[in-house]
């Protein structure tokens, strides 16, 4: 079976993706930035997924970076590829979904593919081409007051109309539920006029996503959030022998660090607080004064060895708004370099179990670690896997987007990544 390429928009989205691939039934391998040549695939992989930084990049890098990752797959046998974005959709007038997919478009030759943001299993559904989180239209979702890209509308078609050289069709429940036939024939009449074009598929149930994998599987490029990978890597690896499971247990301690401030996140350490769980929080305020640094945050950890510890900056909307009067970026960086510093130095005292709760901290954290590829194994939540760095393979690293996992999520990985001693 020819290897499955991913390129995914950062990080997070790129475990998430890893996350269904493996689901699925493939063998996954995640390389950490476009890999260099000669980079070395593991025996047996069957699909790659590349983390770049594209969903805030500059455009021209965003796209560029994309290519180079999309030729690169190409020169290890890909046929078929898919961009993985936020199931937000994550996108301004200025956002980088539609110029990446242009350009893949154009590179692929494929005259349409589709737009599929949506994951059913954490609330993310299309129904009418409008895209909602919770049953809440995107743009009156938290997600309106999103610090990198807000959300202003959501209608899809709408949110690509400024980002996009191509038309968007959209294709409605009841439409889907026709012959095979039909759409695809209605798809190929809707190329005959346009050089490319999207379409919008409907998706607010699992049904729905092998629907849309049987409709347009057989496209050599597909765009979307995570809800069409795990039946997509069913139908890929439908003939394969299923792979073997990936050890996703370590002995000794663990360290949690969380620097996202989404609602879901807030509630995971909260429970983790009233469920007995030991932790720290950081001050950025006393850190900008200088009363405190990441010195403080470990030291704890060493009080505090053998016991699981959770290091934290999550803040509610409120306090955040408070500190970013000393300047949001200013802030943002300092607190996730204090993370990274953190998890850096975990790693160098023994500790093989690193947990962290949000995209741009989960960014700093491996940047830091300086891992360029990871083993994917299974998931602790929905999009949420279990990762073995290919450069040293004592460590179990997850990192989670802020809005992912349920509410005992810390627990959880704890109890599922431990190897008792002994």
């Amino acid at each position: 079976m020819p290897i499955f390429g991913c390129v995914a928009d950062d990080f997070t989205g790129a475990s998430d993706a890893a996350s269904f691939l493996v689901k699925g039934g493939m063998s996954v391998q995640l390389f950490n930035g476009i890999p260099e040549k000669g980079s070395r695939i593991a025996e047996g992989v069957q699909a790659i997924v590349i983390a770049l930084k594209s969903r805030t990049q500059n455009t021209r890098e965003a796209v560029a970076d994309t290519m180079e990752s999309l030729e690169w797959l190409k020169e290890q046998g890909a046929e078929k590829f898919y961009l993985k974005y936020c199931s937000t959709f994550d996108s301004t007038p200025q956002g980088n979904i539609g110029p990446v997919a242009d350009a893949a478009m154009e590179f692929l030759g494929t005259p349409y593919t589709v737009l599929c943001p949506a994951l059913p299993v954490n609330g993310r559904a299309v129904r009418n081409g409008k895209l909602y989180v919770g049953g809440v239209p995107l743009h009156e979702s938290p997600m309106k007051n999103h610090p990198l890209t807000p959300m202003w509308d959501c209608r899809i078609a709408n949110l690509m109309e400024p980002q996009s050289k191509y038309p968007c069709v959209e294709l409605w429940k009841e439409q889907m539920d026709g012959p095979a036939d039909e759409i695809r024939a209605m798809c190929m009449g809707q190329s005959g006029a346009q050089a490319h074009f999207y379409v919008i598929p409907d998706y607010q149930d699992m049904a729905d996503g092998e629907r849309i994998v049987e409709l347009f599987g057989d496209l050599p490029l597909l765009t979307g959030g995570s809800g069409i990978l795990e039946p997509l890597a069913k139908r890929l690896s439908k003939h394969q022998e299923m792979p073997p499971e990936l050890d996703i247990q370590a002995e000794g301690p663990a360290i949690l660090l969380a620097g996202s401030c989404s609602k879901a996140t807030l509630g995971q350490i909260g429970y983790y607080q009233a469920h007995g769980g030991l932790s720290y929080k950081m001050d950025p305020i006393a850190m900008l004064e200088g009363r405190e640094t990441p010195e403080d945050a470990w030291r704890f950890v060493r009080e505090n060895w053998g016991t699981p510890v959770l290091v934290y900056s999550s803040d509610t909307a409120q306090n955040v708004k408070d500190v970013q009067r000393y300047g949001q970026e200013h802030v943002a960086r300092m607190l996730e370099q204090a993370a990274a510093e953190l998890a850096e130095r975990a790693v160098a005292h023994g500790i093989r179990r690193v947990v962290v709760a949000g995209g741009e901290t989960s960014g700093a954290v491996t940047k830091r670690l300086g891992f360029s590829s990871y083993r994917i194994g299974a998931s602790v939540a929905p999009g949420v896997p279990v990762m073995v760095p290919m450069e040293n393979r004592e460590i179990r690293l997850v990192l989670k987007s802020g809005n992912f996992g349920q509410e005992e999520f810390f627990e959880k990985v704890l109890e599922m990544t431990r190897r008792e001693e002994g």
